[in-house]
């Protein structure tokens, strides 16, 4: 169980694709105090809403907004990050857990330096990827994240290779190929992009496992971007440098405009108050479970923000990754367990408040109408007309 709850709460606030080091050491998750007088699901509201609203701002930006400079992007997250954290420990109590941290300048050489080194990566190619290819399409590709930590951890050796597993998993995968060809804007260097940034969140992720191991080096969330942000802004500054930087001009800058940046900078770095506070609150199945609901709800907020096309295949397949990645982490005695005391809580819930699962139901069928007739509608097909056309049939 350790050991899921170490993969839950690694992989799934990745998705934010801002600054943010997710894998925390079980021992520190147990140590995090319960504050009194908030229910859980108020950070469980706060995680996704922070961690969808990264990734639909970030795509805002560099898509909506034409700001066609992801490595500034996310060296401007870094660099925020690190000007905060440096303030709360100088000022708060928020950063003292990195006092029982026994951080050395051979360690950090040695172990910070190599993880941000493919922490930068991971960033880039994640925020490469929205200039090509939809938050949706991304979000479904993004299901092969576990499959990829499970390889590196084997490559290496933090984990000996299973057959068993390796199958499991390969649902995942098989999944993320049929939505693959069902995405209607298929854009290679997108995918590769992508693809990219997975591995070597993957190898990241491993690679903090591996350090995490060790009690000396126990770190929250904010402790681990305390470390990590300076040396990764640093890698990435040098990226942007050659590569952005002669490109980008203060027009471009202003037409995003300063308070934009701002917000932007702001709402990536709660995401990590919001990972630290949600630790201390949840269980693995619940970061699971929350991780799987934010990444559908994503792709309902493409479809309705950017009028992304999904197609059946997509759907089909996207269901198949997400149904194997939940196996993959609950097992089916767990999935099947927890599905009954679900359905004893639905009619418990219905009893109780009869109006709220009427509108519950409402919601969810209106919600379906919307992915059946938007999202699986054909291609160059816009509901809106059908729509249009009615109204003019009645009026007429």
């Amino acid at each position: 169980m350790g050991e899921e709850k170490d993969r839950a709460s690694g992989e799934s606030p990745r998705e934010a694709t801002g600054a943010i080091l997710p894998t925390v050491n079980p021992e520190v998750e147990k140590a995090q105090p319960a504050g009194p007088g908030v229910h859980p699901a108020v950070y469980v509201a706060a995680w996704i809403g922070l961690s969808s609203s990264v990734i639909l701002f970030n795509k805002w930006i560099l898509s909506t907004l034409e700001f066609k400079y992801p490595v500034i992007l996310t060296t401007y997250h870094l660099v925020f990050s690190t000007i905060v954290t440096q303030i709360l420990a100088r000022y708060t109590t928020f950063l003292d857990g990195r006092k029982t941290v026994k951080m050395t300048g051979r360690v950090y050489l040695r172990a910070i330096v190599p993880i941000g080194f493919f922490y930068s990566l991971s960033l880039i190619c994640g925020n490469l990827t929205y200039l090509y290819l939809s938050v949706a399409f991304i979000q479904m590709l993004k299901a092969t994240t576990p499959v990829a930590v499970l390889i590196s951890s084997w490559v290496l050796g933090v984990s000996q290779p299973n057959l068993k597993v390796f199958l499991n998993v390969s649902v995942i995968v098989v999944g993320v190929i049929i939505a693959s060809f069902g995405e209607i804007k298929f854009v290679w260097i997108g995918f590769i992009y992508q693809i990219a940034g997975i591995a070597c969140e993957a190898l990241r992720l491993t690679m903090v496992q591996r350090l995490l191991s060790s009690a000396e080096f126990k770190m929250d969330p904010l402790v681990s971007v305390y470390y990590f942000a300076p040396v990764c802004a640093a890698m990435n500054f040098l990226v942007a440098l050659a590569w952005e930087v002669p490109k980008v001009t203060m027009a471009e800058v202003y037409h995003v405009g300063l308070f934009t940046f701002f917000l932007n900078g702001t709402c990536a770095f709660m995401l990590n108050v919001a990972v630290v506070l949600l630790i201390g609150k949840t269980s693995s199945l619940v970061l699971t479970l929350c991780g799987v609901l934010k990444d559908i709800l994503l792709v309902v907020a493409s479809m309705i923000i950017w009028g992304t096309q999904v197609t059946a295949l997509q759907f089909f397949g996207y269901s198949i990754a997400l149904g194997g990645m939940v196996h993959y982490k609950l097992g089916y005695e767990a999935i099947k367990g927890y599905a009954g005391e679900a359905g004893r809580q639905w009619a418990d819930f219905g009893n109780r408040q009869p109006v709220l699962r009427r509108v519950a139901i409402i919601a969810g069928v209106l919600l379906t109408v919307f992915v059946l007739f938007n999202g699986l509608a054909p291609a160059g097909v816009d509901p809106k007309d059908y729509l249009q056309e009615a109204k003019s049939k009645i009026v007429g």
